[in-house]
């Protein structure tokens, strides 16, 4: 029996070459998997029958579309995860759903390898062998435009003199990824970064500059997942997709932003994250009044890193592991309703309740029924300056004191600073004298 090797499939251009590509260059049969993670396009069955026809010898679709929202927008939506404060990590949390299906199909066909068509100056090729490395510690990895030549050209050349069932005529002159948590765009125009967007390059959004009526939305949550919107339940993947169509069209979550990669170069990249931008904004907002003070201090910090982790290809990492234990036991009093109104590229916040939260009206106000004790205030702000206090007493004693002969120009720097004189350190007359307490 030949060897076999588990291909990511996407169903389009690259990808489809592969299939060919890798098992002339490598003699072993090519198994296709495309995972649905809500990228929307094609029907999946299409896209299996294009794979069986440019030469997989099977191929297998996964419906991962709740399973992605569930496991994998839920718990980044938990962490406000932002790379770099800007990225909703649209691609770096589709491919850990992804390996975990190519690892599934290579143990139920027999491969010892999986490829995929990333380039060998991206993250993602990171975050898939990372993800393979983890969970199929002994299946190899390959990518053919990596490993195997496979460039653009080449892969229309073959494509048209294979007759494989793919469009190779017009080339888009953009890169693209996208699911149901949002749409990665970059290469091509953007690379100049003076350059603005073109219209073309959007699809979830309506321009933002002539939005329709504001649209006002209430979002429920339990303990950090929204479970239901306007008073109607949903699950997380209906609530994701219906704030992508609402928030869509009033032109929220568009993000222009040139970002760190894992491989060393900054990379202009833009975003559209409609449903996923209203709803980390709510839950931001929920946290306020349900997370303690000094507990959602330490907790921005958690999910910077995690974002970092996740970001990098760290998804099954034992640090985010753990994280992921902090992150989810500061939701347990994440509950309540947020309402937000969506409206020419923003999504505002204007009305917050939770049975658990930690506003007390009472304390806050500046009427009548205050039960704030005032008087209170100024030992508080004797004890909190305390150290503040004594080290600026401190400080002005010993620039009092300083000995005179350190006040002369010759042992003052260029910069005015004190600089002590040529073998004063091994002179024993040369000791200084302690500052009076």
């Amino acid at each position: 029996m030949k060897d076999r090797i588990v291909l990511a499939y996407s169903g389009g251009l690259d990808t489809s070459v592969a299939i060919g590509w890798i098992a002339d260059a490598t003699g072993a049969e090519v198994v296709a998997v495309a995972v649905d993670v809500g990228q929307g396009g094609e029907n999946m069955e299409t896209v299996r029958q294009r794979a069986l026809g440019c030469g997989a010898v099977e191929a297998y679709v996964a419906d991962a579309r709740d399973e992605f929202a569930d496991e994998y927008c839920m718990p980044t939506l938990k962490a406000n995860g932002l790379y770099q404060g800007h990225y909703p990590l649209v691609s770096a949390i589709s491919r850990p759903v992804i390996v975990k299906h190519l690892v599934k199909a290579a143990r139920e066909f027999g491969a010892t390898t999986v490829a995929h068509g990333c380039t060998g100056k991206g993250n993602d090729q990171v975050r898939f062998e990372v993800g393979i490395q983890t969970l199929g510690p002994d299946l190899k990895c390959i990518a053919p435009v990596r490993d195997l030549a496979l460039t653009r050209d080449k892969a229309i050349a073959y494509a048209e003199e294979k007759h494989l069932p793919i469009v190779t005529t017009k080339k888009n002159p953009y890169s693209i990824d996208q699911n149901v948590w949002g749409r990665a765009v970059e290469t091509g125009y953007l690379e100049d970064i003076w350059n603005a967007p073109t219209k073309d390059i959007y699809d979830y959004t309506a321009t933002p500059e002539f939005p329709p009526a504001p649209d006002e939305v209430t979002i429920t949550f339990v303990q950090g997942v929204p479970t239901a919107l306007d008073g109607v339940a949903m699950s997380p993947l209906q609530i994701i997709q219906d704030l992508n169509r609402r928030a869509g069209a009033q032109g929220v979550g568009r993000i222009d932003v040139v970002e760190d990669r894992l491989v060393g170069i900054k990379s202009r990249e833009i975003y559209e994250a409609p449903g996923a931008m209203a709803l980390i904004t709510a839950h931001k907002h929920l946290e306020d009044i349900t997370i303690e003070r000094e507990h959602a201090r330490f907790k921005a910090g958690v999910d910077r890193r995690w974002s970092e982790l996740v970001y990098d290809g760290q998804w099954f990492s034992p640090l985010k592991r753990a994280l992921d234990v902090f992150i989810d036991d500061s939701q347990k009093y994440v509950s309540g309703d947020i309402r937000m109104v969506l409206h020419g590229g923003t999504a505002v916040v204007n009305g917050r309740r939770s049975d658990t939260s930690l506003y007390d009206f009472n304390l806050a106000t500046y009427d009548t029924g205050d039960t704030f004790d005032q008087s209170n205030a100024k030992g508080f702000i004797d004890i909190w300056g305390m150290s503040s206090k004594v080290a600026s007493t401190r400080d002005q004693r010993v620039a009092g004191s300083e000995p005179e002969w350190l006040r002369r120009p010759e042992c003052r720097s260029s910069t005015g600073r004190t600089r002590a004189r040529s073998g004063a350190a091994a002179s024993p007359g040369a000791q200084r004298t302690r500052s009076p307490r």
